[in-house]
């Protein structure tokens, strides 16, 4: 028996043919049910693991010594650095952003390629923050049928009030999560007191305002919306998942033909097929974006598992083995319902490879940041005029050479040129002592000079000479150095 012979049947309908295509869907309105079961609890684990570290995270301390801030995370704008803990990034060390990108990139198409959208169902912020929305709604105005009813019904002052209470703390909730984001941009406890006296800036009050609307809108009013119409992640995913993908799945081989519990028990007393769905809709009931599972994958679901804790907990009821809906492979369905054993290939030529890119930048990331320096230097060749001859017939080239101090710190570099025999170096505003060139440059900062590089030998016409500005702390003895030219007529 073929797969196609087993899926559920539906009615057929004479196609609707409306007079103008409305240019949107509209919002139904959709009232999860609350459940309780395994993934459900993982749910709830991740939810309060994320918002927690989410909100929390800017309050906590981490001591870099003096003249360094002490916040453990950090984006400080006006000094354009990046604090993670024991980690500082520079401007110019903008690559570990973009490594980090990728990374993330390639974490989400391997948790796509075990197991579908997961990352969907427990980690996305739409989610997560849905959840939470959800959550205080069912406190406040009931569980699925008391909602609905109540919503059916008149209103009344209790459902006034309800509703006021409802939106206020979605409002209240909403204003934190901005209110979170804008504590990563400055001292956290220091921008709170700015904020609750008022003396906080326009900018900070103006990104809580826009991130509380958003916060609001979106995961208390367009939800499901979001992760059908808004995401292009299940378009995306969908072109990069297989048939060894594991995505939560009705197992209609074992589900059809459906029919109540008597009707099951008379059939298979009868020794007639009968299946394990007794229609009871809780799948759906439960599901946050009102998907039905049993027609199969759908762009709207989010593969958050709910339904399988609410079928579960069915079959438990009627003494029927768990499992109905699952998280399955499409090889796997069909290799049952083929009668050949199970097919489990997590680990197959994508995972390996999406796992080996990521062990491969993870690894190339932490070995450029733990052997990394704390000096830095760059230099800029003058563009008009290259060169200049002096009266005695020398020449000169210019340059503007930046230094970087990455230490908290005061430090002082010896600043040479090799490359060039009997060149000679000065920086302008700068006296020579007896250990040459001496720049010194404060704690986490950078510095710019001028720097020329006079020559008196004869070269070549058009000479373009390859040189190297070496610099040395004076204490540690540590170097950087870059490469330019030094240009003749």
């Amino acid at each position: 028996m073929t797969s196609a012979a087993l899926k559920p049947e539906k009615s057929p309908k004479a196609p609707a043919v409306p007079d103008e295509e409305p240019l949107y869907a509209a919002r139904r309105a959709i009232y999860p049910q609350s459940v309780h079961g395994r993934l459900r609890t993982t749910k709830w684990v991740l939810l309060i693991l994320t918002l927690g570290i989410y909100y929390l995270l800017p309050f906590v301390r981490w001591d870099r010594g003096p003249n360094a801030p002490d916040q453990a995370v950090l984006i400080d704008f006006p000094t354009r650095r990046f604090y993670f803990f024991f980690i500082e990034i520079w401007p110019q060390e903008f690559y570990y952003v973009a490594g980090l990108l990728i990374l993330a990139a390639l974490i989400l198409f391997l948790m796509n390629a075990v197991a579908g959208r997961v990352w969907c169902g427990y980690l996305c912020p739409q989610t997560v923050w849905t959840d939470l929305f959800l959550t205080v709604e069912r406190w406040i105005e009931g569980d699925r049928r008391e909602h609905m009813k109540s919503d059916a019904g008149p209103w009344t002052l209790e459902k006034v009030t309800k509703k006021v209470l409802k939106h206020s703390v979605w409002l209240l909730i909403a204003w934190w999560t901005g209110g979170a984001w804008v504590l990563y941009f400055a001292d956290a406890p220091t921008l709170v007191k700015e904020l609750v006296t008022f003396q906080g800036s326009t900018v900070a009050y103006a990104s809580i305002a826009v991130l509380t609307f958003t916060t609001y809108t979106l995961a208390g009013h367009m939800r499901e919306q979001v992760c059908t119409y808004m995401c292009p992640w299940p378009r995306i995913q969908a072109a990069l998942t297989d048939e060894y993908a594991l995505n939560v799945t009705y197992r209609y081989d074992r589900g059809e033909p459906r029919g109540s519990v008597k009707k099951a028990a008379l059939a298979r007393e009868a020794g007639r097929k009968a299946g394990d769905c007794v229609d009871c809709n809780q799948c759906v009931n439960v599901c946050p974006t009102g998907v039905d599972i049993r027609e199969g994958m759908q762009l709207a679901c989010i593969q958050c598992g709910l339904c399988i804790d609410a079928c579960n907990n069915i079959m438990d009821k009627i003494n029927r083995p768990r499992g109905l809906i699952a998280y399955e492979s499409e090889a796997n369905l069909e290799a049952r319902i083929a009668g050949k054993p199970p097919v489990r290939r997590i680990v197959r030529a994508r995972t390996v490879l999406y796992a080996a890119l990521i062990a491969f930048i993870g690894l190339g990331m932490l070995y450029t940041l733990v052997g990394r320096s704390d000096e830095g230097i760059a230099a800029i060749h003058d563009r008009n005029p290259v060169f200049v001859r002096l009266s005695d017939g020398s020449l000169r080239n210019a340059y503007t050479i930046r230094l970087i101090n990455k230490k908290l710190e005061d430090r002082r570099f010896q600043l040479s040129v090799d490359g060039l025999p009997g060149a000679q170096l000065s920086v302008v505003g700068v006296e020579s002592g007896t250990d040459g060139e001496v720049i010194s440059i404060g704690p986490d900062q950078t510095r710019e000079v001028r720097v020329l590089v006079t020559h008196q030998g004869k070269l070549a016409s058009g000479a373009s000479i390859p040189v190297t500005f070496r610099i040395r702390d004076m204490v540690t003895g540590a170097t950087a150095s870059t490469a330019d030219h030094f240009i003749g007529p």
